[in-house]
């Protein structure tokens, strides 16, 4: 069957979409400037709860052990209650989250360390700033290696803080040992997000990512190139 020019029948050209980033005809855009979904609802509240709760840990801690602090906020016994709480609450946001097929997902990636994430951490030694230095999935090396640190330090310092707190179910040099270790740790702890906020506010693309769930397309290439290959 044949169609007259002009006509929209079986024969007509499709429209072709525009290259200078606006609709075509048909109100479609072109694919480059189609966000692309990086996070779930699940993982953006998970990430949230647990950024808020650890916030809530670090702070009471840092009032508890800086004099000047203390002074200044007193009511020692309910910062140490807060501070007691939102340690022990840590772990349930990421619990919760083992609920969501795409958090599961995403703590397989974190877990998987492949030959591309030791290139990322030659560049990083070498300080070789170049995206193309540094290839990437979905998480690069450094979100991979402060994931697992994290989490093993969330775990230690829920252990010694357990041992502080019901000071009956362990012997004296154990505690003394876990007080050691859980003020060394607050201190690392603390460094560590310090940083981890740095980075963030750095990258306003990342932060817009975890806020909203998706990302620009030419970011997403050119930060984490292999994260197509992952999928």
């Amino acid at each position: 069957m044949t169609s007259t020019p002009g006509s929209g029948g079986p024969t007509a050209a499709p429209t072709p979409r525009r290259s200078d980033g606006r609709k075509d005809p048909h109100g479609e855009r072109p694919d480059t400037t189609r966000p692309r979904r990086r996070f779930s609802r699940a993982e953006r509240l998970v990430h949230r709860t647990t950024a808020a709760l650890m916030l809530l840990c670090v702070a009471t801690a840092a009032c508890l052990y800086v004099p000047q602090l203390a002074e200044l906020v007193g009511r020692r016994h309910l910062v140490v209650t807060l501070h007691q709480w939102s340690g022990l609450l840590l772990p349930a946001p990421f619990l919760a989250g083992l609920a969501s097929p795409s958090f599961r997902a995403d703590l397989r990636r974190l877990n998987r360390f492949a030959p591309h994430d030791k290139e990322w951490l030659r560049a990083v030694r070498r300080r070789d700033f170049r995206p193309e230095s540094r290839p990437s999935g979905k998480f690069n090396a450094g979100q991979k290696v402060y994931a697992g640190w994290i989490a093993g330090a969330v775990l230690v310092m829920l252990a010694t803080g357990l041992m502080m707190w019901f000071t009956w179910l362990t012997p004296l040099v154990w505690r003394t040992s876990a007080t050691f270790v859980h003020d060394w740790l607050s201190l690392a702890v603390g460094l560590v997000l310090a940083g981890h906020i740095g980075m963030a506010f750095a990258d306003p693309q990342a932060r817009h990512g975890m806020r909203t769930g998706s990302v620009e397309r030419p970011w997403a290439e050119r930060e984490h190139p292999l994260w197509k290959e992952e999928e």
